[in-house]
């Protein structure tokens, strides 16, 4: 597996949306069971769940939303919650009062603008108060079935590792990213792009040995290239809670500026 290194540098622009779509393919096998692991119910719920994941694990805000969405189950309970009650709900998840107040000012913008309901538009979404465009095309993705590249860190970290990107700036990343692949294709790529980060494509030390894309990938070899020792970094799905979280802001995601995943 792999051997051969990948030169971007001379890779025309057929030649990487090729490359790209191969890799993606390899990563469709390899993850099958790939899907939004925040549980929700609607739209409200996945909005609600996604920023909440803020420097906390799925799993983590999985435990809390079932009894915080049965306490307050929609923007206008949300709106009107106690705040010290909020806080101790949200308290496992991590930054609490400040989840709390996003998740204050996020619901009394849906009462106030959107008669309470999620709007399904990515230029509505980004205006709901900490919600930025990789929240948006979450929402987007899973709970309205809109096609959307969600750039986590996970997906930032393997765009630019595969050489689709050069960019730290997620709205770039993005837009690199789009210009790849067809657009029924996004969301289902960002699920995979975070399975193969968590499971196989570690930030410290990646499973290179063990990797489906291998023979593909122009970072092959900065990671684990013995397949026993590779086999055994890699991590099953779904992702443990200890899991490294995938976001890297406390509750609030910076809003996004201009343009540019379903419930189960």
């Amino acid at each position: 597996m792999g051997g051969r290194r990948v030169d971007v540098t001379t890779e025309t622009p057929l030649a990487r949306v090729r490359r790209a779509r191969r890799i993606h393919r390899a990563l469709a096998q390899r993850y099958p069971d790939a899907h939004c692991e925040l549980n929700f119910e609607n739209p409200f719920q996945l909005l609600v769940a996604t920023v909440l994941s803020a420097q906390t694990t799925d799993v983590r805000v999985n435990q809390v939303t079932p009894g915080l969405f049965a306490r307050y189950p929609d923007a206008a309970a949300l709106a009107a919650a106690d705040r010290a009650e909020l806080e101790e709900i949200l308290r496992p998840t991590g930054f609490f009062r400040a989840k709390a107040d996003a998740l204050l000012r996020l619901a009394a913008r849906l009462v106030e603008d959107f008669d309470g309901q999620v709007p399904d538009r990515l230029e509505d979404l980004v205006t709901l108060p900490g919600v930025g465009r990789k929240t948006a095309n979450v929402v987007l993705g899973n709970a309205f079935g809109v096609p959307g590249i969600t750039v986590d860190t996970h997906v930032g970290r393997l765009a630019r590792r595969l050489g689709w990107t050069t960019s730290t700036d997620p709205v770039v990343v993005e837009a690199d990213l789009a210009a790849l692949f067809e657009r029924r294709d996004w969301t289902m790529l960002s699920h995979r792009l975070i399975a193969h980060g968590r499971r196989t494509c570690h930030a410290r030390r990646p499973a290179c040995g063990a990797c489906p894309v291998a023979a593909d990938c122009p970072s092959y070899g900065i990671g684990e290239t013995d397949p026993d020792a590779a086999r055994r970094l890699v991590r099953p799905g779904p992702t443990p809670a200890a899991e490294t979280p995938a976001t890297e802001a406390p509750a609030a995601e910076a809003p996004a500026a201009a343009p540019r995943v379903v419930g189960r």
